[in-house]
């Protein structure tokens, strides 16, 4: 216990000298272009009180958004990633090539291009609204890539795993539903939050279809306000916890979830 607290003050330290020098370059900036700074608005666009009541500010408003559709199409993700890595490693001819086409057409395009295609094309013909649009390229762009960490993640799994399955009589869909994919699980976390992460940036990219999300909402308010330097740094900082807390979360899972070596 003793030894963590130094590592503790030290990495505070770090942060603090870090963030001091980050400050003093900002302020310099500022200075040279004669900006001056106006943190004391940003509180407002966070929440306020009017009328003895509290309100949600426009980038709270935002931030519930963004959350919505990240959440949302995270679970997505891992359906359509561990559907996909499951038919590469099927027996399927016509499995194996969908999933490889796929994979390779969506990782081979850039995410901008796709939700153009889903939003102008494919969203009309489907009835999609912008929000569906939205959680479905988000889906089907991370699901390409979160598939190879399943097919990793099944691949690492023993083949005795699967004969000691076989051996209890359980069905091949038994099999990988109580033996298989739990321990997949445990392997793939630290990359699967990686997607997670990166997920939650790139839903920032939706906002070029007017959904008042984080992103957009920022925009707004430096296109009203003029305070562009305030308001990117808030909204960077509130990106930032959240892809912190999610880091944070899949330490604490993978610790939870790890087999002890006896």
């Amino acid at each position: 216990m003793r030894s963590r607290v130094p590592k503790v003050i030290a990495t505070l330290l770090q942060i603090i000298c870090v963030a001091s020098v980050i400050m003093l370059l900002l302020n310099s900036g500022a200075k040279a272009m004669n900006y001056h700074w106006q943190w004391y608005r940003i509180t407002e666009y966070l929440c306020f009180c009017e009328d003895g009541h509290w309100y949600r500010g426009e980038l709270i408003d935002g931030l519930i958004i963004t959350l919505k559709i990240s959440a949302i199409s995270l679970v997505c993700t891992v359906i359509i990633g561990l559907i996909t890595a499951l038919l590469r490693m099927s027996d399927s001819i016509v499995g194996r090539s969908l999933a490889r086409v796929y994979i390779e057409v969506v990782r081979s395009t850039p995410l901008l291009v796709q939700i153009y295609l889903l939003y102008f094309v494919f969203g009309p013909i489907l009835g999609l609204d912008r929000t569906a649009t939205a959680i479905l390229a988000l889906s089907l762009f991370q699901g390409a890539y979160s598939a190879e960490i399943f097919r990793a993640g099944l691949k690492g799994i023993p083949r005795g795993q699967r004969e000691a399955a076989e051996s209890l009589g359980l069905s091949r869909i038994d099999s990988y539903r109580f033996v298989i994919i739990p321990q997949m699980f445990r392997k793939i976390i630290p990359p699967l939050t990686n997607e997670a992460v990166a997920l939650v940036k790139n839903s920032s990219i939706v906002s070029i279809m007017a959904i008042f999300d984080l992103t957009t909402e920022g925009r707004n308010i430096v296109s009203d306000t003029a305070m562009p330097f305030e308001v990117w740094f808030t909204v960077a900082a509130i990106y930032l916890c959240i892809t912190l807390t999610l880091s944070a979360l899949a330490i604490w899972l993978e610790r939870r979830l790890t087999i002890p070596n006896h």
